[in-house]
């Protein structure tokens, strides 16, 4: 069928042709929008998990890490030797390098330096604490320990535990011997108390006198007690007239030896006899004591040098006045007393 002027074939076909053109261009329309959404998503995304690696060689560990959190980087940290010194506790190389990009949350590699080797700890196994303190001690005095103080000291408080060793003797040691040093180290070590529950024989006091008699509690190992009376008819003068347990007792290490000592015939014009008195730390053995005068002349004059496990501590001296008492363990001083003209009344104990 056809119109008058117009060919319907014809217009159906325009028709048909605008319908198709109109739905391709909506379709291409929907798929760009589509794409630049798309593009734009990953473009955020990848945005937002990239970063730029901090060039963090030659910080501080403390301002390194602190820039890598900061970027969202995290650290896997290892330790070398260096060179230097000064380059302790610094980063010496890192990985990635400074300048790269890469993606938040990625691990960074750290070298940080441990210093340079300075020395390696002593096998102090099988010695005496104390020869090992003195020693130490001495190094620290000659400046041979380096700029930042001593390099190898001692962890205080020390272990003790029994064994068969001679009380004194280290038995364990941390940092073990040979173990690299880079800084101040402080060791730490156990140290025996000697046998348990050891035994020792009571030397024979009684009629030597006094000098005598300290020289021989030099071997002791004990606690001991003075005390000073007046000399009775019979006895001798300035020396030992009684003491307990009785000399030649076998007893335990920790049992305390009474000595009583009589008093001098006479004495000097400017000379005194007196018991000094003095309470040291209690230790868990034996520990070197000297007693010592500094005399008015400047002379020194050793009065007892003995190994005493601390307490109260109480020697007799006879000295000229203006002398100086010193008292010291295990080489340091602990007290020093200067002696002046006694009171009227006598110090002598009546037994």
């Amino acid at each position: 069928m056809a119109f008058r002027g117009f060919d319907l074939d014809s217009v159906e076909s325009y028709v048909a042709g605008h319908a198709r053109l109109f739905i391709s261009l909506v379709v291409g329309v929907i798929v760009l929008v589509g794409f630049a959404a798309l593009m734009v998503f990953f473009i955020a995304v990848k945005g937002a998990e990239e970063t730029m690696v901090p060039d963090i060689r030659g910080k501080e560990l403390t301002e390194a890490l602190l820039e890598l959190q900061v970027k969202e980087l995290y650290p896997r940290i290892q330790l070398r030797y260096s060179q230097s010194s000064r380059d302790r506790g610094t980063i010496l190389e890192q990985e990635p390098l400074g300048g790269t990009i890469v993606k938040a949350g990625r691990r960074v590699r750290l070298v940080v330096s441990q210093g340079v080797i300075l020395d390696r700890v002593e096998d102090f196994l099988g010695r005496n604490i104390d020869d090992v303190r003195m020693e130490l001690q001495a190094l620290a005095a000659s400046g041979d320990s380096g700029a930042g103080g001593p390099l190898i000291t001692i962890r205080e408080p020390l272990m003790y535990e029994y064994s068969q060793e001679e009380a004194g003797i280290i038995l364990q040691q941390d940092p073990l011997p040979g173990t690299d040093i880079s800084g101040p180290t402080a060791l730490a070590l156990v140290i025996s108390r000697g046998p348990e529950r050891s035994m020792i024989k009571v030397p024979d006091l009684v009629g030597l006198p006094l000098e005598a008699a300290l020289e021989q509690l030099r071997s002791v190992q004990a606690a001991f007690a003075f005390s000073i009376r007046e000399t009775r008819a019979g006895e001798r003068p300035e020396s030992v007239v009684a003491q307990s347990p009785e000399g030649q007792a076998v007893v335990p290490s920790d049992t305390p030896l009474s000595i009583v000592v009589s008093s001098p015939a006479s004495l000097a014009a400017n000379e005194i006899f007196d018991l000094f008195t003095y309470e040291l730390p209690r230790n868990p053995y034996p520990l070197p004591v000297l007693f010592e005068a500094l005399l008015p002349s400047g002379e020194r004059k050793r009065i007892l040098l003995t190994d005493h496990p601390g307490g109260t501590f109480t020697v007799p001296y006879r000295l000229p006045v203006g002398s100086v008492l010193i008292l010291s363990m295990v080489g340091r001083e602990m007290t020093r007393q200067e002696l002046h003209y006694p009171q009227a009344a006598p110090p002598f104990e009546q037994l």
